[in-house]
């Protein structure tokens, strides 16, 4: 079963430079230090983009877990979309939206995600996956939010 989410954050940037730091290697890095996640093949460094992979290595619930991801969709500066080629789950989807508000603009995360293992895997999607990956995407949302001041701007 998949499931699916939605996480929205409010920003003081504009779209083009929320979408480039939500793109950025180093930027996501920074901001998942929680987990010693790092970029360890693909595009390790600076902004990805279409058609472009970077493999994660980090640790979640104590496990070490490795994940490719491709960019598959790219409309600069409204949204792209990352895809799992390979890696923990049965399938996950990240698309991230960018659109200007009168302040700065708004992020809007929507992610699905199915796990393996059959049952227990659809057990563990709604009592343990969800929230730990809604917390991570808030997160990570608040963390690029105030990043421009932090970054410079990129």
């Amino acid at each position: 079963m998949t499931v699916s989410f939605v996480c929205r954050t409010e920003s003081d940037l504009p779209p083009e430079q929320l979408f480039d730091l939500a793109r950025s290697v180093d930027v996501h890095v920074d901001s998942q230090k929680g987990t010693g996640e790092r970029a360890v093949a693909g595009v390790t460094s600076g902004l990805i983009g279409h058609g472009q992979e970077v493999t994660w290595r980090a640790r979640h619930f104590g496990l070490p877990l490795t994940m490719t991801s491709r960019i598959t969709h790219f409309d600069y500066p409204r949204s792209f979309l990352d895809e799992q080629v390979r890696g923990p789950f049965k399938s996950f989807r990240h698309i991230h939206g960018f659109e200007a508000t009168a302040g700065g603009s708004i992020m809007t995360d929507q992610v699905e995600f199915t796990a393996p293992f059959g049952l227990l895997g659809r057990v563990l999607e709604q009592v343990v996956l969800r929230r730990y990956l809604q917390r991570l995407i808030r997160e990570r949302g608040r963390y690029l939010a105030g990043a421009g001041s932090r970054t410079g701007g990129l």
